[in-house]
């Protein structure tokens, strides 16, 4: 039997403690407690790891503090649009959905496509259309509002600037404060299979489209049982040209890496070449987990059956 493991991550980027008062501090530390003991309960009971993902990502896309769900930013228009994907270990089986609107939970979605649409990946309207038709709960347009992240998004709609999330009011320290606000889950359930998810609602401001890594598979969502399950955070360009989580696999495939080295080798070399800030989430078959970031913090949780557990924010 493997052992039991889940690890959560809430973004990453220039997180510091210094910028952090106490009562946000607690608000943080509470949400990623409460998706990691979602996420768990759902192993604890035999569960399987692809549902454990989802219950963690689930818990994190209800609470607003988190850009993925409830908590995405605004785009270019004004709106909110939003990736998220799936994966399973076992048979290699995916679901992603890009640009969708409205759907209260886009991992949900991802997971209706993965097991129902004969399909890995639908965007924009086919997504929301498909949502509908699978009886996907969707929420109206103020669901999604908070005044922080409009009044995020106030500060930069006239021009053609993007932020990458939960940064401080003045446009100097925005600009300056770079974090990259998408959650993820990957779990090792008791059968040895692993999966892994991602959630987003991307950049603020964006504009034409743009999608980043986290539905991408291979790029910030990947599982295989022969390897890893991986599930990304940072700013998605460099993480697509690098083709992030895939690379962690293929170094564990092919050059017989364990999960930490192969991980720190895709984290702090090949991502730091392209400029690509921020981190990513990992576990493996037998159950070791890895969390790793090359940015000032992660938004970070890890539970397993040998008794570990915590959450934590900072370096």
């Amino acid at each position: 039997m493997s052992t039991i493991t889940l690890a959560i991550h809430g973004g990453a980027g220039t997180i510091l403690k210094e910028d952090m008062t106490s009562e946000l501090e607690r608000a943080y530390l509470t949400g990623l407690q409460n998706a990691l003991d979602a996420g768990y309960a759902v192993l604890s009971k035999g569960g399987s790891a692809v549902n454990a993902v989802k219950a963690a990502t689930v818990a994190l896309e209800d609470n607003i503090l988190f850009n993925a769900g409830r908590g995405s930013v605004f785009t270019k228009k004004g709106l909110q649009e939003m990736d998220a994907a799936i994966m399973e270990g076992s048979f290699l089986d995916a679901g992603a959905v890009a640009g969708v609107r409205n759907v209260r939970n886009p991992i949900e979605l991802a997971m209706e496509v993965m097991q129902h649409s004969n399909h890995v990946f639908l965007s924009g309207k086919g997504a929301n259309d498909f949502a509908i038709r699978q009886g996907i709960k969707l929420e109206p347009d103020e669901y999604f509002f908070s005044q922080f992240r409009y009044d995020q998004w106030k500060l930069v709609r006239d021009s053609d600037n993007y932020l990458l999330d939960h940064t401080r009011q003045e446009m100097e320290d925005l600009m300056r404060n770079r974090k990259f606000g998408t959650v993820g889950a990957v779990a090792c359930d008791s059968n040895g299979n692993i999966a892994a998810a991602t959630s987003t609602g991307g950049m603020t401001n964006k504009k034409y489209g743009r999608i980043g890594d986290s539905p991408l598979i291979g790029c910030g969502t990947y599982a295989n049982n022969k390897t890893c399950a991986i599930s990304c955070t940072g700013h998605g360009e460099p993480f697509i040209r690098a083709v992030a989580a895939y690379d962690v696999s293929c170094l564990m495939e092919y050059k017989g890496l364990n999960l930490q080295d192969a991980m720190d080798i895709v984290v702090n070399d090949k991502l730091v070449k392209l400029e690509g800030e921020g981190g990513m989430i990992g576990v493996d078959a037998k159950g070791n987990a890895a969390l790793l970031f090359n940015s000032a913090g992660m938004y970070r949780g890890f539970k397993n059956s040998n008794g570990y557990s915590e959450v934590a924010i900072y370096k």
